[in-house]
Formats: C-alpha cells, sequence, structure tokens
C-alpha cells in the first residue's frame, strides 16, 4: 500500500467508525441531529416564530411547522439575500446556491450557512473517498488530480453581501488552499460562466495532468470528455489519462449513459460511484459498488421525514422518521437542515431497499412524472423500460423526455417520447414495442390503461438528430452545471418546446 493511503486510511479510522455507528442506531443518531439544530436555532425569527425554545418532541415539532414548499419560504430567503441575518438560521447566510435541478423558469435560491458546507456537503465528499478507499486500500486515486466541470457564480442583485451561482461552484469557490494541489482546472476556469469558453480551457489545461478521477453530472460530463477526444484525437480517455480509476456522479440517473462510459473509459479497473449532492443538503453515497442503492447519511445536520407518495396531497398524510419507513414504499422526502430549511419538502421520492442501514434508490420527482390517464408513471419506471429496450435492441440514450398525447375527438390517449440517441436502435418498432411492454410489467396503473387499447395506445417514440438538446440548453441559457432535462412531464410544455426547435 502506497505511504499516502497509509496516511489516509489512519486519518478515516475515526469517521468510518462515526459511519458504523449511525448505520447500526438510525434513530439515535437522528434524534441526536434534531435535537441539536431545534436548539441552534431557537432564537432566529422562524425559531421564535414556532417557539422552537419550548419544543422538546418531534410531534411537538410536526404539530407547530407545517411542511414548506419553496414559495413558502421565499419571502424569508428573499430578506437573508438582501443581507439580514437571524432568519432561518442563527450564523450569516452569504451563500445561496441557485437550484438548477429543473429546467423551470422560476430559479431558486437555497441558503448555505457555513455549517452546511462544513458540515454536510464538505463532510459528504471527504466520506466518499473514506469509503472508496476503504474498499479499494491500494487505490492510486491521490496520487494525481480530479476533473470537475462546476457551474459558475455571480453577485447577487440585492446586495453586495451575498453571493449565488450553481451549489459546485460554491463549493470550488469554499475550498481550502490545499485543495488545489489535488484537483483541476483552477477555480478560475472552472466558474467561467461561458460554457463553451470553460471546455475550450479545462481541455487544454487537463489534457497535461494526471487525472484518476473525475466528478460530476454524466451528461455535462460526457460533452466535455467527448470534446476532449475530440481535441486530442485519441480514441478513449485512457490514451490521455492512464491511470483514471473513479468517476463520482450524481445529478441524473447513471444507467443510461453507463455503456458511453464504458467505450469512453475501457477499463475493467474503472469505478463508478454515485452519490446524492443537491443544493439543499449531502444526502447519501454509495457505499459498496457492488450494491446500487446508496447509504443514507445521518449525522450531517440534516433530520429525515418521509411521507408516502400515495398520501402526499391527503388533508393529513403521515409522516415517518428513520424509525418507521419500510421498504419498497416511494417516499417523498421532508427536510430540517443546519441550512436553515425547515420540514422543506425537496421534490425528490427515494425507495429504501434496506434498513439499519437505511440505503435507498432515487425514484424520480414528486412533480415529474405522467398521470395524465391515471398511469402513474414514475422516473424508476421510465429507466428501468427504457433500459431493458436498449438492451434488445443494442441502443444507447443520450437524452430524453417524454409526456402525454392528450385524447382528441376519437383518438385515444398515448405518450410520446423524444429521443437523442447516441447509438440508434436496431429496429424502432421493436423498441417502441419493448418500451411499452416493461412498462406494462412494472406498472400495473399502466398496464391497465393499456389493456385492449382501451385509454392509451402505444406510446410514440421520435428519434431527435444529435446535438438536439444541446441547442435547446443553449435557447435556455443554461449549458452546464447541473441543469438537465424533465425527463418526464404531466403536460406538452416541454415537448412542444423541442417540436419547435426542430421544426
Amino acid at each position: 500500500m502506497p505511504l499516502i493511503n497509509s496516511i489516509i486510511s489512519w486519518f478515516n479510522v475515526k469517521r468510518l467508525h462515526q459511519i458504523e455507528l449511525f448505520r447500526k442506531y438510525p434513530g439515535n443518531v437522528q434524534r441526536e441531529v434534531f435535537t441539536k439544530i431545534i436548539y441552534q436555532a431557537r432564537n432566529t425569527e422562524w425559531g421564535k416564530k414556532y417557539g422552537y425554545s419550548e419544543i422538546t418532541t418531534l410531534k411537538q415539532y410536526q404539530d407547530r411547522v407545517p411542511v414548506q414548499a419553496y414559495e413558502d419560504i421565499i419571502p424569508y430567503v428573499n430578506r437573508q439575500r438582501a443581507g439580514e441575518a437571524n432568519v432561518l438560521w442563527p450564523s450569516d447566510i452569504k451563500w445561496f446556491a441557485k437550484s438548477s435541478g429543473t429546467t423551470s423558469e422560476k430559479s431558486k435560491f437555497i441558503p448555505v450557512s457555513t455549517e452546511a458546507l462544513e458540515e454536510c456537503h464538505f463532510r459528504g465528499g471527504k466520506d466518499l473517498l473514506a469509503m472508496y478507499t476503504n474498499q479499494y486500500p491500494d487505490s492510486l486515486v491521490f496520487r494525481g488530480k480530479g476533473l470537475t466541470l462546476g457551474g459558475s457564480q455571480q453577485i447577487n442583485n440585492y446586495s453586495n453581501k451575498s453571493y449565488y451561482g450553481d451549489l459546485s461552484a460554491i463549493m470550488i469557490d469554499n475550498l481550502p488552499f490545499w485543495a488545489n494541489f489535488i484537483r483541476t482546472p483552477s477555480a478560475e476556469i472552472a466558474l467561467l460562466p461561458d460554457f463553451e469558453e470553460k471546455l475550450e480551457k479545462i481541455t487544454n489545461v487537463t489534457i497535461k495532468e494526471n487525472v484518476t478521477n473525475i466528478a460530476g453530472v454524466p451528461s455535462w460530463n460526457l460533452v466535455l470528455l467527448n470534446h476532449i477526444l475530440d481535441f486530442t484525437g485519441k480514441n478513449n480517455l485512457l490514451e490521455i489519462w492512464p491511470n483514471l480509476e473513479l468517476f463520482t456522479h450524481g445529478g441524473v440517473s447513471f444507467p443510461p449513459y453507463r455503456e458511453q462510459y464504458k467505450k469512453l473509459i475501457p477499463s475493467p479497473d474503472m469505478h463508478y460511484l454515485e452519490t446524492y449532492n443537491a443544493s439543499e443538503g449531502f444526502f447519501g453515497i454509495q457505499d459498496d459498488l457492488s450494491d446500487s442503492s446508496m447509504l443514507l447519511m445521518l449525522d450531517y445536520g440534516v433530520f429525515y421525514e418521509f411521507i408516502p407518495l400515495d398520501k402526499l396531497h391527503d388533508d393529513n398524510p403521515p409522516v415517518y422518521t428513520v424509525d418507521d419507513v419500510e421498504k419498497g414504499v416511494n417516499y417523498a422526502m421532508i427536510i430540517s437542515t443546519n441550512g436553515g430549511l425547515w420540514r422543506y419538502m425537496i421534490g425528490d421520492t427515494i425507495t429504501f431497499n434496506s434498513l439499519a442501514p437505511h440505503k435507498f434508490h432515487i425514484t424520480g420527482r414528486t412533480k415529474y412524472f405522467i398521470n395524465a390517464f391515471g398511469e402513474e408513471i414514475i422516473l424508476d419506471n421510465a429507466e428501468k423500460a427504457l433500459m431493458t429496450a436498449c438492451k434488445q435492441t443494442g441502443a444507447l440514450i443520450k437524452d430524453y423526455t417524454a409526456g402525454p398525447i392528450y385524447m382528441s375527438g376519437k383518438e385515444k390517449g398515448s405518450h410520446e417520447w423524444l429521443i437523442e440517441f447516441e447509438k440508434d436502435p436496431s429496429d424502432l418498432d421493436l423498441f417502441i414495442d419493448v418500451l411499452d411492454k416493461t412498462l406494462c410489467s412494472i406498472n400495473s396503473d399502466y398496464e391497465a390503461k393499456r389493456f385492449k387499447n382501451i385509454t392509451l395506445v402505444k406510446p410514440k417514440v421520435l428519434a431527435l438528430q444529435k446535438g438536439t438538446f444541446y441547442q435547446w440548453f443553449q435557447k435556455k441559457g443554461k449549458l452546464g452545471g447541473q441543469n438537465k432535462m424533465p425527463r418526464l412531464s404531466n403536460d406538452r410544455k416541454f415537448l412542444e418546446e423541442i417540436h419547435q426547435l426542430i421544426s
């Protein structure tokens, strides 16, 4: 084992022991987090409004504080952006993560406290490397540099006391000086607002480095990596970075991109590690690369609650903690954080496949699904069906979006899939047939609507020219960062925008 790995392993022993504690005693650790953040915020304006100093039980908290959407906290966030202190959280809030998890026109500005940066986001980055090197003690990942495709930052329009940008940009700007010795490119390049200029400069710099690991959103990293290959004329990335061994990814589902990365990095020793790192917090890490699920990180200053998705819109839906959740149930996730978010519905849905340790898969969004006819298609359904269709037709998907085709006159309803293929299916009709049959096999509501074409007829798939989604992002001014196309929509807004672009 290299000396540097031995030193890092020595520092990681204590942290790995702490992780093992919350794996075994999740409820105890979460109760400690709850008590701590309630106490810390007791004298904030929010804490006084809801009587945090008097709260001693979770039930009191749930009875007093309603579940929040972003629209509910906008007035508080705007005051913080203008420089007002002690509103939602006691420490100064100078940074706001501009949420680009969706492509809606309305941006969200998520407050990022010093505690959230240090105890949540940065700790998550350290923990994933601790877990990885614990599994692979002979790793050479620290012998080179990590390549990160960051977002951009700007001074916020309210005052010169607060700043906003993609979460990745905020983290890059706040990294300790020594981090620059193990990452590339420089912060100056990583934070360039012009995505295409950034591609050029990252390429020129990183091809001269010993890159051992990459981190970022799979879709945008593909754009960068293909650009680097085009520039160098190399056949694959190992000809540029022979010691490349790890890709840490998140933001979008990775399986649709896996085969493309295998072609870019043709090595059996290449590892792919998923994280769940949102603007609101760092929530999960794939702690075992032989298992695709992620470990819920329970000691990052985030307290979790869960509402069954099928009960979400009930008048008084049941709310569970890690002590109460069950395997196989689709939950909407509610968080209270050391950044001043209180009972905040993040908008993601997850399903647990293990309890104590709590391991989960992201299944979709509370808002992004197709249910125009009662079929209740969620992202997890779509990804599984597309993977099966790709496997049987040899296709590779670069990006896609789907939505309903509404009933009109005697015409029955259907779904339309706009897909940009990296590799076209051998038979598009077979692709559609497999997609349809797989959805029927995994979703009984869809199967019922498709029965004898009573409500829905077979879906339609339009294969788009390469670069179509890139043009769409470019038109929206959303190139790079963590921007992603909504995979599923319950209306035709995004479908029609793409149709207008290609017409």
